[in-house]
């Protein structure tokens, strides 16, 4: 196994774009679990454990809420009565009912949902202040995109339909931190529900052929030779590298094309942005992308503190489960399932207790980060079982638990990311890219 030496990797790891990182080990170990490709589905805002994957049937009005529950294809498990389709599948999926943290903040838990890092608040500062930075931890894609470089025009991660972003706040989490933009996940702000849905990035002006573009980019490539840029010119010269790779990779530009789909398929997934978002992850799929993170709406569609049941009821959860049952009997069928891990969580829960926000009328459940739910399939996990117990409330872990970064590092595992994987932040500081647990539970059932 190739290594190079922290001295060697520092110098190196200064040199960077932005102080972007070096990993110590730079051939990954084969995975026990292989996944070609992920597709995180992303409930942001935190949906309720309560009234989706974890009820308490037995529990007082004030903690059991409006729902009620429903069993499904595992014997003796029950989930939200409004997730019919999701029930009868639950033999596909394994169902953790205790993740946990401490972050109760939208933007700090969303960092830690997806990088698996906390996120320090700067000194003086408030919880506000932690909006995204180049300082921050890389997210997934970014991540691979720098331990597994591609060269074939396919984007190592596709986020869409929208970045989390509310007024002057842009969640952090989202896209490479430190390593520089150039390992940017590639960010798609559309709707793919909408009737003129085009990625415009892939698509070329009429005046510019195909042969007109290699052209222009075989003459740059000589100017650059010629007259080399650094510091931040050398960031864009690499976005417009990738961009070009992206415009002549006819995989990537046929994936985005989803009304090549029939009008039954569309139906299936459903016709809303969650639907055929997930649609469209699973097209990218096909494409060879290997991260898709799949948002579920906005930053807060999920942060139910006001009217929680009607939302969810009316809007949220028949979208969701309508999408995921057509994402998991495509995936089945085209016998992608086996190598594609699919994730489904937000960055936190909801609170047992339900109550009402100063000056509504309307009650909900505000945000909950000790005890919360999530579904992964595919890839080797075995499909049919519950991992984890939460009290009666489900407010608190009564078995054991696991953390954002046991789900990360059960990712990069799943991915062949090599187990001593190191990134250096630009202080030059190794970090342990795993650092938590693999859920081995996911494939052993115990």
């Amino acid at each position: 196994m190739f290594s190079i030496g922290r001295r060697e990797l520092m110098k190196v790891g200064a040199a960077g774009v932005l102080g972007a990182a070096l990993p110590t080990t730079l051939r990954a170990n084969e995975s026990a679990h292989p996944a070609k490709s992920v597709i995180w589905v992303h409930l942001s805002g935190g949906p309720s454990q309560l009234d989706m994957w974890d009820p308490k049937p037995q529990s007082p009005d004030v903690i059991r809420g409006e729902f009620g529950a429903i069993d499904t294809a595992i014997p003796g498990v029950q989930i939200g009565e409004h997730m019919p389709r999701l029930a009868r599948m639950m033999n596909r999926w394994s169902l953790i009912r205790t993740l946990t943290h401490v972050e109760g903040n939208h933007l700090l838990a969303t960092h830690v949902a997806l990088t698996g890092r906390p996120t320090p608040v700067p000194r003086g500062g408030s919880d506000l202040d932690r909006v995204q930075s180049r300082s921050d931890f890389p997210n997934m894609a970014s991540v691979l995109d720098y331990l597994q470089p591609r060269n074939d025009g396919v984007p190592s991660g596709v986020s869409l339909p929208n970045y989390f972003i509310e007024g002057p706040l842009t969640w952090p989490g989202q896209y490479a931190g430190f390593l520089g933009m150039k390992h940017d996940p590639w960010q798609i702000n559309q709707d793919p529900n909408d009737p003129q849905f085009k990625v415009d990035a892939l698509t070329l002006p009429a005046e510019v052929s195909p042969l007109r573009l290699v052209s222009r980019r075989e003459l740059t490539s000589v100017l650059e030779r010629e007259n080399p840029m650094g510091g931040r010119a050398a960031g864009f010269q690499e976005q417009q590298s990738l961009a070009f790779s992206l415009l002549t990779s006819a995989q990537v530009t046929k994936a985005f094309d989803i009304h090549s789909e029939s009008a039954e398929t569309r139906d299936r997934y459903g016709r809303s942005k969650f639907g055929q978002s997930l649609l469209l992850a699973r097209r990218l799929v096909e494409a060879g992308v290997p991260i898709i993170q799949a948002a579920m709406g906005i930053v807060q569609t999920w942060d139910t503190h006001v009217d929680n049941w009607g939302r969810l009821k009316t809007q949220l959860l028949p979208q969701l489960d309508q999408g995921l049952e057509a994402l998991m009997t495509d995936l089945e069928a085209s016998g992608r399932l086996k190598d594609t891990l699919v994730v489904v969580m937000g960055e936190f829960g909801r609170t047992p207790r339900i109550s009402t926000l100063p000056g509504q009328t309307v009650p909900g459940r505000d945000h909950w980060p000790f005890v919360y739910s999530g579904l992964m399939a595919g890839a080797g996990v075995r499909g049919g079982q519950v991992l984890g117990q939460s009290d009666a409330q489900a407010a608190y872990p009564v078995s054991r638990s696991w953390t954002p970064a046991d789900v990360l590092t059960t990712i990069y595992k799943a991915l062949g990311v090599d187990e001593h994987a190191e990134l250096l932040d630009p202080l030059g500081r190794p970090n342990r890219l795993l650092n938590g647990d693999v859920i081995d539970a996911l494939y052993t059932g115990v």
